[in-house]
């Protein structure tokens, strides 16, 4: 029986995300950082480095606005992390925007458009559990 095995880079990444969350929803002041999703971290091998990505619901104006009081926080976060964790090195926090929503809204629009023209052009559409590649009898 093999054990699956975790780099510690995703296991501190796992608890900073969950850290960072809890920061940003309870210790931050800010009226511009007020409706901001962690949606993950990636930690560089070393754990020198934190890319917290992030996602909010707000127009343009307003989300450069979020990502502008996030830089500010950036130096509080880090202070706080390092009061709730124990590393030698505390990370350097670097906010980032999550766009991997946005490109999965878009596949699913996409998929969608062609699924429409599939049963315009006359094609019927298939069931779930049928592949076009076998020969029908």
């Amino acid at each position: 029986m093999s054990k699956t095995t975790y780099k510690r880079a995703d296991r501190v990444a796992d608890q900073i995300r969950m850290e960072v969350a809890d920061i940003l929803m309870r210790k931050i002041k800010d009226p511009r950082v007020h409706s901001v999703t962690v949606t993950g971290v990636e930690l560089t091998a070393d754990l020198r480095i934190a890319h917290v990505f992030v996602t909010t619901m707000e127009t343009e104006q307003a989300e450069r606005d979020t990502f502008a009081g996030l830089s500010k926080a950036c130096g509080f976060v880090r202070a706080e992390l390092g009061r709730r964790l124990t590393l030698r090195y505390l990370p350097e926090v670097i906010f980032k925007k999550d766009v991997s929503g946005l490109r999965g809204d878009r596949i699913m629009r996409l998929l969608d458009g062609l699924h429409k023209d599939g049963k315009q052009d006359g094609v019927p559409a298939l069931p779930e559990n049928q592949d076009r590649t076998t020969p029908e009898s």
